[in-house]
């Protein structure tokens, strides 16, 4: 008798091998996308706390800003959103490195009526856009 295996038991054993690491793809990819959701929140939690030092040392927020952490919206001072790839961000500073969205495609955006904000971001678990105000933070 010739020991080995046998054609069918080596093709069952690679549809097995196959379908584990197809599952293990996809469990991995919903935990980076939890993991990047987590941030965002930690990022919109920092960032409303770095407006409200700056409204409470200005009694208004500053301007708007289309998109955080890029250009002119990557730095919070005293006189407002500055860009930290020159010297602007100096002085009295509620945020040095404003986060943006861990995906380059995405953004926070910020708009400001002096009196009240709004940072609308968007989860990667949900379909929908969020929303951060001074009062709440809504999904």
């Amino acid at each position: 008798m010739k020991k080995g295996f046998t054609l069918v038991e080596l093709l069952v054993v690679i549809a097995i091998i196959g379908i584990l690491s197809t599952l293990s793809v996809v469990a991995l990819n919903s935990a980076r996308a939890k993991s990047r959701d987590a941030r965002r929140l930690s990022d919109i939690k920092q960032i409303r706390t770095a407006l409200d030092m700056y409204y409470d040392s200005s009694s208004t927020y500053p301007v708007s800003c289309p998109a955080l952490g890029t250009g002119n919206c990557a730095c919070l001072t005293s006189v407002g959103w500055t860009n930290t790839s020159t010297t602007n961000c100096t002085g009295t500073i509620f945020m040095q490195k404003v986060p943006s969205d861990p995906l380059s495609s995405g953004t926070y955006v910020y708009t400001s009526s002096g009196q009240s904000y709004e940072i609308v971001y968007k989860l990667e678990a949900n379909s929908g856009n969020s929303t951060a105000t001074p009062s709440s933070m809504g999904n």
